[in-house]
């Protein structure tokens, strides 16, 4: 079946003197020569200008991104890193103009190829699909609130905390650290009669109902568009958030009426793009608040912080909080430019552009606009939640829109606690053994702080809470410790061999060793070799798993194929049973197999989750010292479970063939 798409967008301020959100919509060119399309949706916070600069500056960071390396094999890892990228620009601007820090924005891009739709999202922006009359939300919601909806769906509902609002964000783009990026791995196939949505958390105020009715009853992406945006209007929430919709129809270009004259399309041609909207004016307007910032700031004194904000990515709602004066130079001048003190206003949609394969766009170069490679809407193009002081207490009325924060309450990491590792694989060693012959091969990692655990939206409990920790030089070993490196310690000691399931010793890791017998192999390497050897604590173990790296795996955001022994990794090795060391690549830090394979021993005891922890990397002990904890997963582990923040607990006296060990090594 030939498909084609429809799109227009639209947006409007409800009860906002000011536009927040961003939106673009660019044409592309797949590798057959094809046509696409990029639909961008970001919604600012951060207060008036803050906001609007953070919109603007991620919607043109992520298109740039994406049509430079447009058309890829890897649209997943793509569009991933456009997040990143447009996370970056906001830290780089952060970092050149202090009186705009706490600014950020949640977003939501689709990608239109072929028939399918791919997507990243941050934040709680929406992604509907709408098919046979049935609306479904295809993103993640990164509220607090939609984490306690998936606790709940998934069997395990979690008690809300008091003092925290359903609509606090979990995950934004705020300059730091993302918590979560939805991106899945491969995409949704679309159907002819299909609707898409993409819309800023604005159009929370309709029901599931209504917009189902009006997107039904609409023939149009604009009609339908402009449909939502209106009853938005009629429903007069107070302090309505701005609103933002892009709608896209798909539509079986076969089974299709006539369409009004166009240029001739070849008999090959199976999609086109109509684009009702053209692109939006996110670069320039980006651009004029960013240099409007700049000349404000350096025209002031510098200004020092008025308070330390316990809360870096303030409400949507307003000025924030706790920044002095100079801020509000920045705001005025800035909003002056934006808006020239009138409200924007819902942009005039224009005709229908059909867009054939030989009319094709050129990705941006270093320095072009975005604007300058896509047609122009009228008006802002921005949107955000409802603007509401920042109190951090529930607004009165309940059916009014809570002002909404990014992430839940943390202290401040300030600069010198944040991640600081060096990328780098060290000086790798044998150390000689008393009886002759060398211990295992280890490598030195360096010092460097990074956050351990996972974030606060994770259902993973034990995971939790997110902290910072210091690492002191240590050396770990390059590959899990094998048969033959054990066996020099049962041989001296006399004891029983561990059962190898006919693998080579020379080559695989050594299983069904309990925590106790790997304690004792410890002491026995301390002793043949005069240094301090032992099994890493929790937090050097994620470190060097990390291989330097902030996402889940040491590769990336989501699970890939091929990259280690793992159920469901595709793996060409046998699944019943480990495979040899160092089968697949190392991390970045050159150690191997901190993903799968075999699990590993560490030393701390078992805690329920992070409360307490220590943050210099040290050993934790109190908790249930008869449980110890493998980390990594093992060959019988789903794709989730070798997470490098993945725990497990087992009996500390007793080996199976699913765990193995890693040493370390103290710096003398």
């Amino acid at each position: 079946m030939a498909l084609s798409f429809e799109l227009a967008g639209a947006q409007t301020d409800g009860a906002r003197e000011y536009q927040e959100d961003a939106f673009l919509i660019t044409h592309l060119t797949g590798a057959d020569g094809k046509p696409s399309a990029l639909v961008i949706v970001a919604d600012g916070m951060g207060g008036h200008a803050a906001g609007n600069v953070a919109s603007n500056m991620a919607v043109q960071a992520f298109n740039k991104h994406v049509t430079s390396n447009y058309p890829t094999d890897t649209l997943s890892e793509v569009l991933t890193a456009a997040v990143l990228k447009a996370n970056n620009s906001i830290a780089e601007t952060v970092k050149e103009t202090p009186a705009l820090e706490g600014m950020g924005c949640t977003m939501v891009a689709a990608l239109f190829e072929k028939g399918n739709i791919w997507w990243a999202s941050v934040g709680d922006s929406n992604l509907y699909l709408m098919r046979n009359r049935e609306l479904q939300k295809i993103n993640a919601d990164h509220s607090y609130g939609g984490f306690l909806d998936r606790m709940a769906a998934a069997g395990t509902p979690v008690d809300a905390e008091p003092g925290l609002a359903r609509n606090m964000l979990m995950s934004a783009v705020t300059g730091s650290d993302i918590s979560d990026i939805d991106c899945p791995l491969s995409p949704l196939q679309l159907q002819a009669g299909d609707k898409i949505l993409v819309s800023s958390d604005g159009l929370d105020t309709l029901s599931d109902g209504k917009i189902i009715q009006y997107t039904d009853w609409s023939d149009s992406p604009k009609e339908c568009a402009d449909a939502l945006l209106n009853a938005v209007e009629e429903a007069g929430m107070p302090k309505q958030d701005n609103t933002t919709v892009i709608v896209i129809n798909v539509i079986d270009k076969e089974g299709a009426a006539a369409a009004p004259p166009s240029p001739p399309e070849p008999e090959e041609d199976d999609e086109d793009i109509t684009d009702r909207t053209g692109a939006a004016q996110a670069a320039a307007t980006a651009a004029r608040i960013s240099a409007a910032a700049d000349s404000a700031q350096a025209a002031m004194p510098e200004i020092p912080k008025a308070q330390e904000i316990k809360d870096r990515t303030e409400s949507k709602t307003g000025l924030m909080m706790g920044i002095a004066a100079g801020v509000v130079i920045v705001i005025a001048v800035a909003g002056f430019l934006m808006f020239g003190g009138k409200k924007t206003g819902a942009p005039d949609i224009t005709e229908p552009m059909q867009i054939t394969e030989t009319e094709e766009m050129e990705a941006p170069v270093e320095g072009e606009s975005v604007a300058e490679t896509t047609s122009e809407i009228e008006g802002e193009t921005k949107v955000e939640a409802e603007p509401e002081p920042v109190t951090g207490e529930e607004t009165e009325t309940p059916v009014e829109p809570a002002a909404k924060t990014a992430a839940i309450p943390k202290p401040e990491i300030k600069p010198e606690s944040k991640p600081e590792i060096t990328v780098t694989a060290g000086k790798e060693f044998h150390d000689a053994l008393k009886d002759g012959g060398s211990g295992p091969e280890m490598l030195w990692l360096p010092a460097g702080t990074f956050e351990m655990g996972s974030p606060g939206s994770s259902s993973a409990t034990d995971e939790r809470p997110r902290h910072t920790v210091k690492i002191n030089k240590f050396a770990i070993s390059k590959h899990e410790v094998m048969f033959a490196e054990y066996d020099k310690f049962a041989n001296a000691t006399k004891r029983k061999l561990p059962d190898s399931l006919y693998m080579d010793r020379e080559t695989h890791p050594v299983i069904f060793v309990s925590w106790d017998d790997a304690y004792y192999y410890m002491k026995w390497l301390s002793e043949q070799t005069g240094k301090k050897y032992r099994l890493p604590t929790e937090a050097e173990w994620e470190y060097a798993a990390s291989g330097g790296a902030i996402s889940p795996f040491w590769w990336g955001f989501n699970e890939e194929s091929a990259k280690a022994h793992c159920f469901g990794c595709g793996s060409q090795f046998d699944p019943r049973k480990p495979t040899k060391v160092g089968s697949f690549a190392s991390n970045q830090f050159g150690v191997y197999d901190t993903a799968g394979n075999v699990a590993e021993w560490v030393q701390d005891c078992w805690h329920d989750n992070y409360e307490g922890a220590p943050t210099n990397g040290g050993v934790w002990e109190g908790g249930d010292c008869s449980l110890r904890i493998a980390r990594g997963g093992s060959y019988n582990s789903p794709q989730q479970s070798i997470r490098r923040t993945k725990r497990d607990k087992f009996t500390s006296d007793a080996g199976n063939d699913l765990i193995g060990i890693r040493i370390v090594r103290e710096a003398d």
